[in-house]
């Protein structure tokens, strides 16, 4: 069975989380619930963070795995993580939306430029930071699926 790229239960809001790892770890464990990924795969979203950041400004991170964890990827997925206080990734770094990502093949390179195309608004950042629905966020994201 085939599960949709971004579906309501990918979605959570109004969490607060205390370090960058948790953070991390959350927005995988999504991914490793709904079925997307195997568990494997929250260790090498870890292992991208240590490499570089994925902090991308305005508020988001989008936290993926590195380049060979494509094995623990069972199909194309996204989850979402609003946190309006925010969670510290570092150099005074305040992330409020986290948006983990796992792509099969190189359909990661489509969500991101999805993603980037609503992330690049800062009025849509303050729409997903202040969502009180899932179905708000989904609206936002209708075109990534």
């Amino acid at each position: 069975m085939s599960l949709p790229i971004l579906a309501k239960e990918n979605i959570v809001l109004n969490v607060s989380i205390d370090n960058k790892e948790n953070a991390i770890c959350s927005t995988g464990d999504i991914l490793v619930k709904r079925g997307y990924v195997d568990a494997a795969y929250i260790e090498k979203m870890l292992e991208r963070e240590a490499l570089t950041s994925t902090y991308m400004g305005n508020y988001i991170a989008i936290p993926h795995g590195t380049e060979d964890a494509k094995e623990s990827v069972k199909q194309s997925g996204i989850s979402i993580i609003q946190v309006p206080d925010g969670v510290d990734f570092g150099n005074g770094n305040i992330v409020k939306i986290l948006i983990g990502i796992a792509g099969k093949n190189n359909e990661h390179l489509d969500i991101l430029s999805q993603i980037a195309i609503v992330c690049s608004e800062e009025e849509n950042v303050e729409k997903l930071v202040r969502a009180t629905s899932a179905d708000e966020i989904l609206d936002m994201f209708a075109e990534v699926n």
